[in-house]
């Protein structure tokens, strides 16, 4: 599980080890938050060939996948808490004291969620809530979010591993509910920027045409459980069509396209990109 998590306004790229049950953390985000510096990977790479050369036979870091500001997977230095201790003393940073008291919150509040897992929704909701969401979408969205987990479960238990085949059975959902894969909707809301998340931008309608396109093809390969990704590709455009008559009907009821230009973006964002 990845997540990105936010130290005074810096984003922590981060992801979950369940076998471990603990945090593992971009390096170089750290290494920008408590620096500033320009050129983080830089700073970074100065400090592993001056410091911390004597980690190098047991390194305290490792490579994880993470989400890059293209968007895509790669491979980023990350350490888990002991190894950010260590890292974090040979940074000299005003925030040091107060970021280790932040990574002692957040292993805190990961544990309270495996013990209680509607804790991680509440913090999400409060999330959206200072973000300025109304209340009634934020309930749609954490609904989606937990339909598409269900989702996501599903694929595996077929065999879907790859990041990339993750993404191309997502299209095809789309494709089939709204005539437009993820990366074409994006363009549609004018959603440059490859951080921004395309569901949090979407209205109500569009919100419930997403969950209904993919709560039906969860329902359809857990009767049918396809063995094959070509069947995998095939039961999400099935589930992604009874979506998408589902979309046009509503559409010949309302008079109007499900579909909108319309977004989330704070004005300032909206007139940049205009």
């Amino acid at each position: 599980m990845s997540n990105i998590k936010l130290f005074q306004d810096k984003k922590i790229r981060s992801a979950w080890n369940e076998e471990e049950q603990q945090w593992y953390f971009s390096v170089v985000d750290i290494v920008e938050a408590l620096t500033d510096s320009p050129n983080p990977r830089q700073y970074w790479r100065k400090m592993k060939d001056r410091d911390l050369k004597e980690y190098e036979t047991y390194p305290i870091w490792v490579q994880l996948k993470l989400s890059a500001p293209d968007g895509k997977m790669r491979n980023t230095d990350c350490a888990n808490v002991k190894g950010l201790l260590r890292i974090i003393q040979s940074i000299p940073s005003p925030k040091a004291e107060p970021f280790k008291l932040w990574l002692s919150q957040v292993g805190y509040e990961r544990l309270q969620e495996i013990e209680n897992p509607e804790l991680a929704q509440e913090r999400m909701k409060e999330l959206y809530e200072k973000k300025g969401y109304p209340k009634e979408w934020i309930d749609k969205r954490l609904r989606g979010i937990a339909i598409r987990q269900n989702l996501t479960d599903e694929w595996k238990k077929r065999g879907i591993t790859k990041e990339q085949d993750f993404a191309i059975l997502t299209a095809e959902i789309s494709k089939a509910t709204f005539g437009m894969t993820p990366s074409e909707y994006k363009e549609f809301k004018g959603l440059s920027k490859k951080s921004q998340n395309l569901r949090d931008h979407m209205n109500d309608l569009e919100l419930i045409f997403t969950m209904l396109g993919e709560r039906v093809t969860t329902e359809i390969s857990e009767k049918e459980e396809p063995s094959s990704f070509d069947e995998n590709k095939k039961v999400a455009q099935r589930g992604g069509k009874v979506a998408g008559v589902a979309r046009e009907a509503t559409e010949k009821e309302i008079g109007h396209p499900v579909s909108t230009p319309e977004n989330f973006l704070p004005i300032s964002e909206k007139s940049i990109e205009e």
